[in-house]
């Protein structure tokens, strides 16, 4: 995905640098073989050329600057925050100066008119109460490093990985590859599980009849054989925590071990299918549902 943006930017850069060489070389020309009924005319064209011009000039600024961006491989979670902070506040940055660029060379007065922008700004300010609400949340949230790029969050029962951070709005993607994009405002009550380590799970039932004590004495160094295997997902050996429920036709027993937040899934699954083998190698079988039919 970032390669494919990376692309786009390079052929952003190059169009708007062709487009650019060309405008000004139209207007070298046009200022050679112009005559003098077509002044009025040659007056719109060089307006219209220098405003074409500007806007690619911008453009090709704003992509060659996310182009190097792209460039660098940020290792902490810190930085890719910044750097897709920085990325869409030059996005903002680019749009004003283009608007503020236009209305120069249309001969509008941008200094003359700030104080009017400004009371506009106040009224659009009301009525785009989230807008600026989104904005600001935003600068909280970075100020206050509740969150960074990379990072594993629960927002409103969405579990996801934080892909960018923008002035208005966050992009969280699930395991699925599902994209959610919420406005800053809207990240309340947030879950972060990067922030700590996690811990995965695993229940697994074994017949009333098994002898508890005799497995028991082997859990440990079917553990240790678990963790050997998955160095790499688990940060210690499985703990097994006991008996944690007597269920109608089984005994549960709970396992639990110290993982990454984005191996937590994986490990679950891990943890199920090792310690189903390891108790079969113990000579327990899980049980299951069995239906006795009696005749008279």
């Amino acid at each position: 995905m970032e390669k494919l943006k990376q692309k786009k930017r390079l052929v952003a850069i190059i169009v708007s640098a062709i487009l650019l060489g060309a405008l000004l070389l139209i207007g070298i020309l046009s200022g050679n073989l112009a005559q003098k009924e077509w002044e009025s005319f040659k007056e719109f064209c060089v307006v219209l050329i220098k405003i074409i011009a500007f806007t690619a000039a911008c453009i090709f600024v704003e992509n060659l600057i996310l182009f190097i961006m792209g460039l660098f491989k940020p290792k902490n979670h810190r930085a890719l925050t910044l750097f897709s902070l920085a990325g869409s506040l030059l996005k903002y940055v680019t749009a004003i100066v283009i608007v503020c660029g236009i209305l120069v060379f249309c001969g509008v007065n941008v200094t003359g008119i700030v104080a009017t922008v400004s009371v506009v700004a106040l009224i659009v300010g009301f009525s785009a109460e989230s807008l600026i609400e989104d904005m600001i949340t935003g600068l909280f949230m970075m100020l206050e490093n509740q969150y960074n790029v990379g990072d594993i969050l629960e927002v409103g029962g969405f579990r996801g990985t934080v892909t960018s951070i923008g002035i208005r709005t966050t992009c969280i993607t699930d395991p699925g590859g599902n994209i959610k994009i919420i406005n800053n405002s809207q990240m309340k009550n947030i879950l972060n599980r990067s922030n700590r380590t996690s811990r995965a799970f695993c229940e697994i039932a074994i017949p009333y009849g098994t002898d508890l004590e005799k497995l028991e004495s082997g859990i440990p160094a079917m553990c240790e054989e678990i963790y050997n295997n998955h160095t790499d997902k688990m940060k210690a050996i499985p703990v097994y925590l006991g008996v944690s429920a007597l269920a109608e036709s089984a005994v549960m027993l709970k396992f639990i071990v110290d993982v990454e937040e984005a191996d937590i899934y994986a490990v679950c699954r891990i943890l199920n299918h090792d310690i189903l083998l390891g108790f079969r190698k113990l000579g327990v079988e899980c049980p299951f549902p069995q239906l006795d039919v009696h005749s008279v």
